[in-house]
């Protein structure tokens, strides 16, 4: 005979919302008392113990924000470095976008978050956004801060949890980065010696690089004799192309191109310095030539704009650079007004900023080549949320002239032959050299001190 199941005893005409009840309470707790019996038979632990324990353990481990500090190195551009520091001694470091104040307003987050949990990172960059909306944090130096800040967290939280940051955003797609070198231009006008210098820095296993056409043009005529020594960043001021002139930004195209053949991606900046008609001319003019993408052809504020050059040519159309948070992306997406995303991201938010906008364009199926001049910092940790994107095509390297960038951090070349080559150690992996930082540390500022000036 088959023993029945034991089952509580329900008065008849019960309510089937009371019995529900009853079985979803006194089954569980027969049930539990059960173990409990089994533990204390077998010797082992309790409920109640373990409970103890696990309350214990979280009592000895509370990790709290004790300082906040910066230090700017002076390399080809002021590379502000953000150190965090808590109380059990785990630190974190990070890097923001340069630019005057940038420092000063990383201190001025300090007693903002002083005393926070770093792990909760998105909490943290909340509340910075909006104590700090008086500095202006939807966008400009002060989110650039922040974004500072928000890349040591996450380095902190790494080597809190002993892994690397990729981990953190999912995992990775990739394990190497690849780079592209910025060249800026020839030593001289001449073509040719554009193509000499491609040659030279694909030579050293760059599969990637970028040159400007913003650049001095020796057919140049609607320049003045004012002897302002970066004019040509901002003349002509009605922004056209003569005749002359965009026949040496082909020829200059041409030459990098036949000079590296057609495996080597080559990418062009204009700086946001062309009028749309003239964008749209000199897009069209290059496109036998294969390019990566013409970056910033046309100025960053008119999102309409830049959509009719973008699809008015078979030259893809990179920008992004000067944008902020996640909020800054939205209609240069949704309206397909570019074909490549290029974020800072120690500039427009962080990492995790950075992530989210490379999802909302994967929604159109966009790529993202982030814009980038930091130091090895900002660079691999950049590389770190680049191998979570399945959309990430390619990262800016800007340092190509700066003879010491490998040195300011320890363990050897950051870039081999083209390529960041990811770390599993804890964060970012890397660890500054504070020798090479102090010898290059820009005068005035102090080193990770109590004010950004010594």
């Amino acid at each position: 005979m088959r023993a029945s199941a034991w089952r509580p005893t329900i008065p008849s005409g019960s309510c089937p919302i009371r019995t529900a009840s009853i079985c979803s309470t006194v089954i569980p707790s027969r049930l539990s008392d059960r173990t409990e019996r089994s533990r204390r038979r077998t010797g082992g632990p309790s409920r109640v113990a373990t409970k103890a324990r696990v309350d214990a353990r979280r009592r000895k481990t509370p990790l709290k924000i004790t300082n906040v500090s910066t230090a700017v190195v002076q390399g080809n551009f002021p590379w502000v470095l953000v150190r965090i520091e808590t109380d059990t001694g785990v630190t974190g470091l990070g890097e923001a976008y340069w630019g005057v104040g940038v420092a000063e307003l990383v201190h001025r987050a300090k007693p903002i978050i002083v005393g926070q949990d770093p792990r909760n990172i998105n909490k943290i960059v909340e509340i910075m956004i909006r104590c700090l909306s008086g500095e202006g944090s939807q966008g400009g130096a002060t989110v650039t801060a922040i974004s500072g800040i928000e890349i040591a967290l996450w380095d902190l939280v790494g080597k809190a949890l002993k892994t690397p940051i990729a981990t953190l955003f999912g995992g990775v797609f990739r394990d190497k980065i690849r780079i592209y070198a910025d060249c800026h231009a020839g030593e001289t006008p001449d073509p040719a010696d554009y193509a000499r210098k491609a040659r030279d820095v694909a030579s050293e296993g760059f599969t990637a690089i970028k040159f400007d056409l913003d650049t001095r043009n020796p057919f140049t005529l609607d320049i003045s004799d004012d002897p302002h020594p970066r004019r040509h960043w901002f003349e002509p001021f009605n922004r056209t192309i003569g005749s002359q002139e965009l026949r040496w930004m082909v020829d200059v195209v041409r030459a990098v191109r036949e000079s590296v053949g057609p495996e080597v991606m080559v990418a062009m900046d204009a700086h946001w310095k062309f009028s749309v008609n003239d964008a749209i001319k000199l897009a069209q003019a290059l496109e036998p030539y294969d390019l990566l993408w013409l970056e910033d052809p046309v100025p960053p504020e008119n999102i309409e704009a830049q959509r009719h050059v973008t699809h008015s040519t078979r030259t893809p159309i990179c920008t992004g650079e000067n944008l902020y948070r996640k909020q800054g992306y939205r209609d240069l997406i949704e309206k397909q007004a570019a074909r490549i995303i290029a974020p800072d991201i120690p500039k427009m938010g962080g990492l995790a900023e950075a992530k989210k906008v490379a999802d909302h364009a994967d929604l159109y199926y966009i790529p993202i080549a982030p814009h980038n001049v930091a130091s090895p910092i900002g660079t691999v940790a950049g590389g770190h949320v680049c191998a979570a994107m399945n959309n990430f095509l390619v990262m800016e390297y800007h340092a190509h002239d700066v003879a010491w960038w490998d040195d300011l951090v320890e363990g050897g070349p950051t870039i081999v032959d083209g390529f960041i080559h990811l770390k599993d150690a804890p964060g970012h992996g890397l660890v500054l050299n504070e020798d090479v930082a102090r010898a290059h540390l820009k005068p005035g500022s102090s080193f990770f001190g109590d004010q950004p000036h010594a």
